[in-house]
């Protein structure tokens, strides 16, 4: 007997039923019906149907209001969308979308219902992230129509939408699914049957790191959050957007994940169990990682962890002059940082022309500045006059903090720290800008080790508002208020971080990108649908491979070897796809070729 998908030729998909009537089926329900589609939305709840019409009439009031659509359009979006209790109303559907909680019991009920009430021809789509679609439709009597139609969180808003076919779907659901997607204004992206498929795969496993840094009292909450938005340039911080996901959510999708991949990076972090059970589930309740308003409220309220606006810290040092050590992008940038603050700043190099190089950079950066109305001309004349080039560290015998930004090898910097101390008055701050080995190890090259601390800057870093400020087990208190006070001066933004491999933002970006060099090499999806679903899902300034090419695989690696050496999690050793490229001297953009191939300049 021929299967319904196969022989028959696919319909528009004009009429479409949406099964679950919560936050994400009512926002599906909204981009189908302002597209033209017929919409038949159906929940067991009286109260969630009325709830889903009176949310689409305040949402398409507010589209009117902006002027995205015309009082008409309202009008017919509106009566295109009809609620039902009872699944009967989708017999004449050509495609239905359940929408219903991440359960195999209750979606399985759904979809045996739905076989006996949908025309032969009929697409059956799953919303979950997090469930095994094949499970799904082997429990369907036709399983060759039922794939995986992820969209994302606000769906009227995120361009997303994930395809997800398992070996069981016909090619022509697929095509049917995909074409609709495209006229949604959706960006469709085709990927296999794996929990959390691309983005939330990549994204969970991420948010699960930082969940659980925060209750390893790493950091702070703030401070976690605030490393990643101002360092990677990210919407949210990971712990606020697992109190807008859900923290329930967030864990049904990382026990999945762990189910199929035995990764421990994938292992819900203990946390989230405590917080599930004990129903603070983040915004929905008024209580997560932070407290909340009313529940269902983004108004973040003050609570026992809410760090004190000016908490006292220690008396600070008075910094009046700064010693920049090193010559590249990182030490010009850092110089210029500052200068433009006020402080007077030496800048040493190896030798009196690369110093005189750096100044020159600087120079070029501050026109750049004057160029875009950024400062007068007289400002960056001043700022650049702050600046003196040396070829001898003897010049830095009389500043009050020196900071060191050379290559990120050990050795070169214990050097230089045993440097600093012979020339260094007694009083002064060591500081080191690394971003992955052991600041304690420097301080150790020194008889002052409670001078030293880190203070990890972002590349560029006249334009990145993060540091890191990293102390040791021996860093003085003093010490550390000073470089807080510092930041504040320099117009930075401290976050305070112990001293072990990759701090907070290296220490969750980086086997993040891991994950997603390791999809690519499993043929699970391509570079170009993970770098789009990445951005377009999760918000992301850049997707992963992007990324990769622009920090330069050799650095990624490196990194990499740092986390898996320091953690001994088998979860983070470096994807052999990365070692191969690196072994072949392809390091991204500055070598013209690394995931993607570059022109040469």
């Amino acid at each position: 007997m021929a299967t319904p998908l196969s022989d028959t030729p696919l319909s528009p998909l004009k009429t479409v039923a949406v099964v679950g009537l919560g936050t994400m089926g009512t926002g599906i329900a909204e981009v189908l019906a302002r597209a033209g589609r017929d919409v038949i939305g159906i929940d067991i709840s009286e109260a969630a149907a009325a709830q889903a019409v009176a949310t689409l009439e305040a949402s398409t009031a507010r589209a009117v209001r902006r002027e995205h659509l015309s009082e008409q359009e309202r009008t017919d979006a509106l009566a295109r969308f009809r609620t039902f209790t009872d699944l009967a109303a989708a017999a004449d559907a050509d495609l239905v979308i359940e929408v219903t909680p991440e359960s195999y019991d209750i979606k399985q009920q759904v979809f045996r219902a739905l076989d006996t009430i949908v025309r032969p021809q009929a697409i059956l789509a799953t919303g979950t992230n997090a469930l095994s679609v094949t499970r799904l439709a082997a429990d369907s009597a036709h399983p060759e129509r039922v794939l995986g139609l992820h969209f994302f969180n606000p769906a009227p808003a995120m361009k997303l939408v994930e395809v997800v076919s398992s070996v069981l779907t016909a090619p022509g659901a697929v095509a049917a699914v995909t074409d609709l997607a495209i006229e949604l204004g959706k960006e469709p992206v085709a990927v296999g049957d794996r929990p959390g498929f691309v983005a939330d795969g990549l994204l969970f496993g991420y948010l699960n790191q930082a969940a659980a840094m925060y209750e390893a009292k790493y950091a702070s909450r703030e401070d976690i959050d605030a490393a990643m938005r101002l360092g990677c340039g990210l919407p949210m911080g990971p712990l606020a957007l697992l109190d807008l996901i859900g923290v329930d959510t967030a864990r049904t999708v990382l026990e999945a994940m762990y189910s199929e991949s035995h990764d421990r990076l994938h292992a819900p972090a203990p946390i989230l169990k405590q917080l599930s059970e004990a129903g603070l589930t983040g915004r929905k309740s008024g209580r997560g990682f932070y407290s909340y308003e009313v529940p269902g409220s983004d108004a973040v309220v003050r609570d026992a962890l809410t760090p004190l606006e000016g908490a006292a810290l220690a008396e600070g040092r008075t910094i009046r002059s700064v010693g920049v050590a090193g010559s590249g992008t990182m030490a010009s940038g850092i110089a210029e940082v500052f200068a433009k603050a006020g402080y007077e700043v030496v800048l040493a190099a190896r030798t009196e022309e690369k110093a005189q190089t750096a100044k020159a950079r600087i120079g070029k950066s501050l026109s750049r500045s004057v160029d875009k109305g950024r400062m007068t001309a007289e400002a960056a004349a001043r700022t650049l006059e702050l600046i003196t080039p040396t070829g001898s560290y003897d010049d830095f015998a009389e500043v009050d903090l020196a900071l060191e930004a050379v290559a990120e090898d050990l050795e070169i910097k214990q050097q230089l720290f045993g440097t600093f101390d012979k020339v260094c008055k007694p009083g002064a701050i060591l500081a080191t800008t690394t971003s992955s080995l052991p600041v304690v190890a420097c301080a150790r090259a020194t008889s002052r080790p409670q001078d030293v601390i880190g203070m990890h800057f972002f590349n560029p870093a006249p334009a990145m508002k993060l540091v890191e400020v990293v102390r040791t087990v021996l860093t003085a208190d003093d010490v550390h208020a000073t470089v807080r006070e510092v930041c504040a001066k320099i117009r930075k933004h401290p976050v305070d971080c112990g001293d072990r491999a990759g701090f907070i933002v290296n220490a969750l970006l980086f086997p993040y990108l891991n994950n997603a060099i390791k999809m690519v090499q499993e043929h699970y999806a391509s570079l170009d649908d993970i770098d789009a679903a990445m951005k377009l899902g999760g918000g992301y300034p850049m997707g992963p491979f992007e990324l990769l090419d622009v920090v330069g695989l050799d650095v990624s690696l490196a990194i990499e070897k740092v986390l898996h050496r320091e953690f001994r999690d088998p979860g983070l050793a470096p994807a052999p796809l990365l070692e191969h490229l690196v072994a072949a001297g392809c390091l991204g953009r500055k070598t013209g070729r690394g995931f993607r191939e570059y022109a040469r300049r």
